[in-house]
This record gives C-alpha cells, sequence and structure tokens, in this order.
C-alpha cells in the first residue's frame, strides 16, 4: 500500500501541516526538520496526491507542450530543451502533436485548460486571430516558440528570422549566384516561413537582382523532403535557369536537391543548396546541407523558464528573447 502523508509525518515525527510545508516549499521549517521530512518521504517512496494538491495550491506542475508535428526534426530538440528544464522546476509534461490542423490547434489549447496544466509552450506553423482568441479564453499563461505575434502579445522565443533568411541569400549571391529559387510556404501566414520570404525578397532586391515568381514556391502542407521534392519539380517546369535555392527547412533543401539529382543537375556543381534549422541529416545527408542553424535546444529551454516566471507571477527579463543564429558551411555550395 502507498505511504500517506501521515505515514511520512509519523516516520520524520512532525505534524502533518510540517509535511505540507516542506513540500510547498514553504520558507518557516528549519533546515533540520526540513531534512528529515525529506528523508522519510525518501525511505517511504511517498508521492504527494497531484490531484488533492492542485485543488488546494490551484497548481498541477505540469505544462502543455503544444507541437505541429514531432516527425519533424526540429521539434524533438526543442521538446528536450523543455522537458530538461522543466525537470529542474518538478514539472511534467503533457505533448500535444496537431498535425498543422488549427482545429486540433484550439482543442488542444481547450483540452489543457481543461486539464488546468499551469502554462503551456505553443509552437505553430501560424499564429492566427483565431487561435489568440482561444488563447485568450483559456486564460493560461503561454509562450510562443518560433512564432510572434502579430500584436506582440505574447511572451515568444524566436531567432531574427528575416535576417537569417537574407543572410543565407547574400551568402548565395556572394558565391557568384543570380537566379535564385526560393521554397517556402504561405508568405501571408503569421510564422517563421513568412518572415523568411521577406528576408529573401530584401535580399533579392537590395542587391539589384529581378525577382521572378517562376523561382517561388510555396507549399501548402508540411515543409518535409517530399513537399521540397514536389516543389522543385514545379519550378523545373517554368524554368531551369536556376544558379541556387534557398529553403526554408533542411527537408525542405532535401527534397528539392533529389529532385534536382533526378532531373540530371548536380548540387552543388550545378546549383547551390541552402537549407534552414541545421536538422541532424544536414550534416547526414550527401551532399552535406550549408544552412542556418537555429538553437533549438535553447528555444525550449529559454522558453520554460519563461512560461515558469509567469507561472509563478515573477517579471520577465524580456517578452521576447531572440536568439542567435548561425550560417553552417558545408558541401552543397560550391
Amino acid at each position: 500500500m502507498a505511504a500517506s502523508i501521515k505515514d511520512v509525518a509519523r516516520e520524520a515525527s512532525v505534524s502533518i501541516a510540517t509535511v505540507s510545508r516542506v513540500l510547498n516549499n514553504v520558507d518557516v521549517v528549519n533546515e533540520d526538520t526540513k531534512k528529515r521530512v525529506l528523508e522519510a518521504i525518501k525511505k517511504l517512496d511517498y508521492r504527494p496526491n497531484i490531484v488533492a494538491r492542485s485543488l488546494k495550491t490551484q497548481k498541477t506542475k505540469t505544462i502543455g507542450i503544444i507541437i505541429p508535428d514531432i516527425s519533424n526534426q526540429i521539434y524533438p530538440e526543442i521538446v528536450r530543451g523543455a522537458e530538461d528544464v522543466a525537470n529542474i522546476y518538478d514539472y511534467n509534461i503533457i505533448l500535444c502533436n496537431t498535425d498543422l490542423d488549427p482545429e486540433k490547434e484550439m482543442e488542444y489549447l481547450r483540452v489543457l485548460s481543461e486539464k488546468m496544466v499551469d502554462g503551456a509552450i505553443y509552437i505553430s506553423n501560424s499564429l492566427e486571430d483565431n487561435i489568440v482568441k482561444t488563447i485568450k479564453t483559456t486564460n493560461m499563461p503561454i509562450v510562443l516558440i518560433e512564432t510572434h505575434g502579430r500584436e506582440s502579445e505574447f511572451p515568444s522565443v524566436i531567432i531574427d528570422n528575416e535576417k537569417a533568411a537574407e543572410d543565407a541569400v547574400n551568402y548565395l549571391i556572394k558565391k557568384g549566384n543570380r537566379r535564385i529559387a526560393y521554397i517556402g510556404a504561405d508568405k501571408d501566414a503569421v510564422n517563421a516561413s513568412a518572415i523568411r520570404y521577406k528576408g529573401y525578397v530584401d535580399s533579392i532586391n537590395k542587391n539589384g537582382l529581378n525577382y521572378d515568381e517562376n523561382l517561388v514556391y510555396f507549399c501548402k502542407y508540411s515543409l518535409k523532403a517530399d513537399d521540397g521534392y514536389d516543389a522543385m519539380k514545379a519550378i523545373l517546369q517554368k524554368t531551369q535557369d536556376i544558379d541556387a535555392v534557398f529553403c526554408v527547412s533542411d527537408d525542405i533543401a532535401i527534397g528539392a536537391t533529389n529532385a534536382l539529382r533526378e532531373s540530371g543537375i548536380n548540387v552543388p556543381k550545378d546549383v547551390d543548396m541552402m537549407g534552414f534549422n541545421d536538422t541532424y541529416l544536414a550534416s547526414a545527408f550527401y551532399p552535406k546541407l550549408t544552412t542556418i542553424a537555429q538553437p533549438l535546444y535553447d528555444m525550449g529551454s529559454v522558453a520554460t523558464r519563461m512560461l515558469i516566471k509567469k507561472i509563478n507571477k515573477e517579471p520577465l527579463d524580456k517578452e521576447l528573447f531572440i536568439l542567435p543564429y548561425e550560417l553552417v558551411e558545408r558541401d552543397s555550395c560550391k
């Protein structure tokens, strides 16, 4: 039979109230007594009743993480960073996979609220008005990763996606490329891909190159390798006058490279290829991808620290954390 709080109190020769104060980190308990209680908890393998405890404290020590697709390589690394910090602060995690479905995103927000999670980290393909409205309705502390809302009302952890994309395209231009294709997602959405598209356009314009819509393709789905393959095939049907390709994810770049190879076009001999994110496959794929590295683990860990501060009603150092990125040179650019 599982040990109760009464058993712990009896073992430590203290009151139930004292055990409760130790469990809730109330400072009035002296160190000797606290040590005795903790030793009794360990000896008896006592586990607090989370439901009863949450009813009293109004906290469940649980946070939700909403992600678009766990099979996408960038999200496990973000979740790992979040989980490691959550463990330090004794929080449990509920992971929600939305499959890029806005209806599932809104439903998971409601479910997490009903489960009385203390807060949530929200990673989405896009932060539209209906999602913002649902977040406000749940009244949960929320921290965004990758996305920064139009109204800038939620704390966020991002990189400077526009500058990173501009740096990537500038790099390709310095390599002598002039006909640079772009493969991304909806340019009108509130997401990182749309911001990277703006960086692409800015670089093209600032360097005096001609914007050619035949070189631009917006994927409608999950930004996986298959989408990159289809996108590159669609571009090649319009024109094969291409010097380089900038993709908003490594998976897209891998699919695009395969499409070029299948069409008899060599990367990097004929066309330079640039990815984004620096996932594991970027260095495992052939040719190894030149890419923009995001600090994925740090994004998860920083966001979790921010969220825990929000849960505890502590002031944040910043509402918007912009983490550094790095252009990683490998073999996909000549």
